[in-house]
């Protein structure tokens, strides 16, 4: 789908806080604007007690916290697995080390433009086909785009046919300690191509493949990487 098509399903709405149905861990745009040009950055949402303020990790900026104060004004952005959503806030009390996080004021009011359900977007990540033989190895292969509900993997080796099962194996970064989670899903084959790469003429093999029963946190997970995605490219959405 090109980005062009993608702006035309664009449908600014309202929403209620509850709609979004945000799960700690989520990730948040956050937008500062004590400078001429908004700053944007990325945080974390933590919790929050309803009608009354959200709970949000401090952004940092080159590996040191944003200074905020109390009354600041912001931005907060995020990504609902469907929806885009923003709304303004400001920052009610900031705890500084060790803690590192914020209070900011509940949203009044919530906008938010509609993209179409399970997004795909353009990724390059290194994963592997796990054997059902415990004897046999993993065949690795790439991650080329992905969503909540599945991937495009390519292999240089066959893997099973359309309607087969795999189990595939592949890491994501937690957007609370930006350390690796590897994520282990059964996945069903959708399609299957055979391309042939340009550079050297070899053959690959391309498979569209649905997650089956995928993990909860890793569900979040996979919005949090759409979401940063989105942000950062519009030409990489599928």
């Amino acid at each position: 789908m090109s980005s062009m098509q993608t702006e035309r399903e664009l449908k600014p709405q309202e929403f209620g806080f509850a709609a979004l149905n945000l799960q700690v861990g989520v990730r948040l745009q956050f937008i500062t604007y004590r400078r001429i040009k908004p700053m944007q950055y990325f945080s974390t949402l933590i919790g929050w007690m309803m009608d009354e303020y959200l709970i949000v990790k401090i952004p940092q900026e080159n590996g040191v916290p944003v200074g905020l104060v109390e009354g600041e004004r912001i931005t907060i952005r995020v990504f609902s697995g469907v929806n885009v959503c923003s709304f303004a806030c400001t920052v009610a009390r900031v705890f500084d080390r060790p803690l590192l996080y914020v209070h900011l004021s509940f949203p009044d009011t919530i906008q938010g433009t509609s993209l179409r359900t399970a997004m795909r977007v353009k990724v390059d990540i290194p994963a592997q086909v796990l054997p059902a033989h415990p004897d046999a190895a993993p065949v690795g292969c790439t991650l080329t785009n992905v969503s909540v509900n599945g991937a495009r993997i390519e292999s240089n080796c066959s893997l099973p046919e359309d309607g087969g099962e795999i189990e595939l194996e592949f890491g994501l970064t937690s957007p609370m300690d930006e350390k690796e989670v590897r994520v282990r899903t059964r996945a069903a084959v959708r399609n299957v191509n055979a391309l042939r790469r340009d550079s050297d003429a070899t053959e690959i093999f391309a498979y569209g493949v649905e997650f089956l029963k995928l993990d909860p946190m890793h569900f979040t997970m996979l919005q949090n990487l759409t979401y940063e995605v989105l942000l950062a490219d519009r030409q990489k959405i599928v």
